[in-house]
């Protein structure tokens, strides 16, 4: 007879599921605020730095959302999938985002490099204007998803080549859709914070304002490059 190892579960784990059980039970209702970080710490009697991680893989998993300054507070609307075996359910996606991924490391960092070459001053003010509100949306999570993409978009509209246009727009939805999903595992895998993405996104945007094409080609694979590390990690716990 054989048996799978246990793996001890991790203070924040633990803080995680006590808390996740509670929103499972309706006991803490969907827009409901939890109690602050030292209320929390003190009732678990853990570390704030614990609590923080917990509230943190809750957040990645769309349990909660965490307001700047504002307290952190049970989602509007809960995850409808249960978490998949061996690992959360948006674990489980992580494999046909990285295909995904690996079709947008191809695709834009060619549009990156030929959007340095094409560019114009409107296309650049067009593309700022989206680097601008990903800064003011820094931890407006739904809105910093949407100039993403947008920034991705404009990007390739700055390449003034209509076949990759066409493939960019055709294939809009699912860069939201894997944005949306690479952002929680890189949240989760990483613990960045969003001015990390903020600041890789301005690399490309300078490259490309520079018209240094290699250099844009670099940010943008530099960019996707790290999102795919966090989602090979994914992958990997997933599978043990």
């Amino acid at each position: 007879m054989s048996f799978n190892q246990v793996k001890p579960l991790k203070g924040y784990e633990l803080v995680k599921e006590q808390i996740k059980a509670r929103i499972d039970s309706g006991e803490l209702a969907p827009g409901a605020k939890l109690a602050s970080v030292v209320e929390l710490a003190a009732t678990f009697g853990v570390g704030r730095s614990t609590i923080r991680e917990a509230l943190s893989a809750l957040k990645a998993i769309g349990f909660v959302e965490i307001r700047q300054g504002g307290g952190t507070y049970v989602s509007a609307e809960l995850p409808k999938e249960p978490p998949a075996a061996g690992g959360t359910a948006l674990f489980a996606n992580a494999q046909s985002i990285r295909e995904l991924l690996e079709v947008r490391k191809i695709l834009e960092t060619g549009c990156a490099s030929l959007a340095a070459r094409n560019r114009t001053e409107d296309d650049m003010r067009s593309i700022g204007d989206e680097l601008a509100l990903m800064e003011a949306h820094l931890h407006d999570e739904a809105k910093g998803e949407e100039a993403d993409v947008r920034f991705h978009l404009k990007l390739a509209a700055a390449t003034h080549n209509s076949l990759l246009i066409q493939m960019m727009e055709s294939m809009s939805q699912r860069l939201h859709d894997s944005m949306k999903e690479s952002r929680r595992l890189w949240f989760y895998g990483e613990r960045a914070e969003a001015r990390r993405l903020l600041r890789e996104h301005s690399d490309i945007y300078e490259a490309v304002k520079a018209r240094d094409e290699t250099a844009a080609f670099e940010a943008m694979m530099t960019h996707l490059g790290k999102v795919e590390a966090v989602l090979r990690k994914a992958i990997a716990d997933a599978d043990h």
